[in-house]
């Protein structure tokens, strides 16, 4: 049973939000001296961890052509069929993201514009060890295909026979992404924030991991490269009315705890009745669930919480700012133009959160822990910078010229200011 919680005071509400609480401290040490033999050894100490952590001797990290082609046959077509339609939903919604460069004319003869340009190297880790997470290749390749990224480098764990799973090489290969290598865990973010002499060094890093893949990219970005977002376990928030499904609602409740113990799931709701509705159904469904122990873990760390109206409820969750939002209200539409920290949202009856993990079009690359409430998840923007150009002309420098002179000289930067009066003195000789 999830913990139910009757209209609380608001002065209660931070500790109610709480999320598991994930204590770096003991795995900080470790994946510094990780990162820091990665470093120093190279390949040599990805093949000593995978021994060591994946139970794997490993001759070569790089897969290869053989395995890529032997990954085909033992997709099934109907998995097959499937990867293909979330491929064609999930481009279509990011190739809608592209922008054509405009340029502005900010004054007569001064123009200024914007362009992307993709980073040209990035790593994507897939995590492979619980759960293949093929469906996040396609959440990472795509977008870093349709920006034009030109390195992309995979990095996924192994199994105990040294194979990666058919899944994840199926959709590589779908991609056109061909430098997959065999390496898990906190090695493999130091390994393409550094480079070894088989994995290339990438300019930024994406993907979702345990805590301490979370831990190594905190600590790689601080100096070598840039990652996609800080992120820690999958959680998901609800609000329900009477007119929401018991069954459905319990049933998303539960896609989320099954990631791990550390996940939370909440639900916010105005029915006493209905909250109870949806613990029997979640008992009910929790029977039926291969991954039931890691579900009911997580279901320790997860709240059901009463509130007198759908107003308190949004503001409840927008203090939260959850990575899922499902709004399986009456209004849903309605409530959700009251949302203002969410990684994703979710409305009605008819949209499980499972969809957009998978197939709908949007990105399951996102804030979690709270960083909602300033983090986007990954898009097409993701994958590139966007760099700001300017060209200005004669009557351009002659009309701008003077106010740049005058804010320098206030600055007391008196270069700055001549890079500007020797272009108009230059002019004012020349007419």
């Amino acid at each position: 049973m999830i913990r139910i919680i009757n209209d609380p005071d608001k002065t209660q509400w931070e500790e109610l939000l709480a999320r598991p609480l994930l204590d770096y401290s003991s795995g900080e040490a470790t994946v510094k001296d990780i990162i820091q033999t990665v470093r120093q050894k190279g390949d040599k100490a990805l093949k000593e961890y995978a021994q060591k952590f994946d139970r794997v001797t490993l001759d070569a990290l790089q897969v290869t052509e053989k395995e890529l082609n032997e990954a085909e046959s033992l997709v099934s077509a109907e998995l097959k069929k499937a990867i293909y339609q979330a491929r064609e939903n999930i481009t279509l919604f990011h190739a809608a993201q592209k922008l054509t460069p405009q340029k502005i004319e900010t004054q007569p003869g001064v123009i200024c514009w914007r362009k992307n340009v993709p980073i040209s190297k990035v790593g994507l880790y897939i995590p492979g060890g619980t759960a293949p997470l093929f469906s996040t290749l396609l959440m990472l390749g795509i977008p870093g295909k349709l920006a034009g990224c030109q390195e992309m480098v995979i990095c996924t764990p192994p199994d105990k026979q040294g194979k990666v799973h058919p899944a994840i090489l199926f959709t590589a290969n779908l991609l056109g992404i061909t430098q997959i290598f065999k390496v898990g865990g906190a090695q493999a973010i130091a390994a393409m924030a550094y480079g070894t002499e088989s994995i290339p060094r990438v300019y930024k890093i994406f993907g979702p991991g345990n805590q301490y893949v979370t831990l190594a990219k905190q600590l790689v970005s601080k100096d070598a490269v840039a990652i996609d977002m800080p992120a820690g376990p999958s959680e998901v928030a609800i609000i329900a009315d009477e007119s929401a499904n018991p069954a459905f609602v319990a049933a998303d409740l539960l896609s989320q705890a099954e990631h791990g113990l550390d996940s939370q799931v909440l639900m916010v709701t105005t029915s006493k009745d209905f909250a109870e509705q949806v613990n029997q159904e979640v008992e009910a469904q929790l029977e039926r669930l291969p991954r039931a122990e890691i579900a009911r873990g997580a279901l320790e760390n997860s709240r059901i919480i009463i509130l007198e109206n759908l107003e308190v409820a949004m503001e409840l969750i927008n203090q939260y700012a959850p990575e899922h939002l499902i709004l399986a209200v009456e209004n849903d539409e309605k409530l959700a133009e009251s949302v203002m920290n969410a990684g994703s949202v979710f409305l009605g009856n008819y949209t499980p959160e499972s969809a957009g993990d998978y197939a709908s079009g949007t990105n399951h690359t996102l804030p979690t822990n709270g960083f909602a409430n300033a983090y986007s998840g990954v898009s097409l923007d993701s994958f590139v910078k966007k760099i700001t150009f300017q060209k200005i002309s004669e009557t351009g420098i002659q009309n701008l010229g003077p106010t740049v002179e005058i804010m320098a000289e206030a600055e007391e930067l008196i270069a700055h200011k001549e890079a500007v009066s020797v272009r108009l003195n230059y002019l004012r000789k020349n007419k």
